[in-house]
C-alpha cells in the first residue's frame, strides 16, 4: 500500500520513512513510531490499517542514525539486537528525526497531526508530544515514559499499558498520572507488545480496545 521516501532532520541527517496514503482526501497526517524491532513488517501494518481510516502514516525509520534499513523479529537474536539498538539510540536525535516526519505529513496534508508510538516508540510518542508539538499523542507501553514525567505534553496525549508488562512498575506510571492528571492513562489485563500480533504477548481483546479509544481520542483531536 505504501512506498519508502526519504527524509531530512533539521540537522541534515538523512533517513528513510514508509509512506501510506489513503484513496480519497486524508483526514488528518498521522507518524507511526517503531517498536525496538525497526520498520518492520508489523509497524508497516500499523500504518497500512489506519490509511483505511483516513489518515495519511509516515512510519520514519528511527535506526537509521545507527544502522539502516532495520526490520528485526521478536525472538532469539533478533530481540537482542533490537534491545541494543534501542539503548544505543540517542533521544535527542530521534526527536528531531521525528520532526521531519511530522513537517512532512502536515505539508502533505495540510492538516493536523498526530504521533502514535509503541514499545521504544511509545516513549519516543511521548517525547515528541512534550518537545515537539504535535496535534495529539498516543502511546502504547513506552518504558522510558516515567523517566521523562517531568516534561510537560504540549498536546492531549493518551497511554496504553499491561498490568502484566514485567518491563513497566505500575507505581512509575502512576507518577506519570500524578505530574499530569489530564492524561488519559488506560490499563489492560496484558503483558508487554500486547498489540504486536506477531508476539506471543498479543492479546487480540486488549489490542482492539486500545485502537477503539486511540481512533476515536486521534479523531476528536485532529478535527
Amino acid at each position: 500500500m505504501g512506498e519508502h521516501v526519504r527524509l531530512r532532520a533539521a540537522d541534515g541527517h538523512e533517513f528513510d520513512a514508509y509512506v501510506a496514503c489513503p484513496a480519497g482526501t486524508p483526514i488528518a497526517g498521522l507518524v507511526v513510531l517503531q517498536e525496538a524491532f525497526g520498520v518492520n513488517g508489523h509497524i508497516r501494518s500499523v500504518a497500512d490499517e489506519y490509511v483505511e481510516d483516513g489518515f495519511l502514516t509516515v512510519a520514519p525509520a528511527l535506526y537509521d542514525r545507527l544502522k539502516r534499513g532495520v526490520e528485526l523479529g521478536y525472538e532469539g537474536g533478533d530481540r537482542e539486537r533490537g534491545i541494543t539498538l534501542a539503548r544505543q539510540s540517542n533521544p535527542d536525535h530521534v526527536v528531531k528525526d521525528i520532526a521531519a516526519a511530522i513537517e512532512y505529513a502536515r505539508q502533505q496534508t495540510g492538516k493536523k497531526v498526530a504521533v502514535i508510538g509503541y514499545c521504544f516508540g511509545g516513549s519516543m510518542a511521548w517525547l515528541a508530544a512534550t518537545r515537539l508539538r504535535p496535534d495529539a499523542g498516543v502511546g502504547y507501553y513506552g518504558g522510558l515514559i516515567p523517566r521523562f514525567a517531568a516534561e510537560t505534553p504540549s498536546c492531549p496525549v493518551m497511554l496504553h499499558f499491561g498490568k502484566l508488562d514485567q518491563h513497566i512498575p505500575r507505581g512509575e506510571v502512576d507518577k506519570v498520572q500524578a505530574a499530569h492528571p489530564d492524561v488519559e492513562i488506560y490499563w489492560y489485563d496484558a503483558g508487554h507488545g500486547f498489540n504486536t500480533s506477531d508476539r506471543d504477548s498479543y492479546n487480540a481483546e486488549a489490542a482492539k480496545l486500545a485502537r477503539e479509544r486511540s481512533l476515536e481520542f486521534l479523531k476528536k483531536n485532529l478535527k
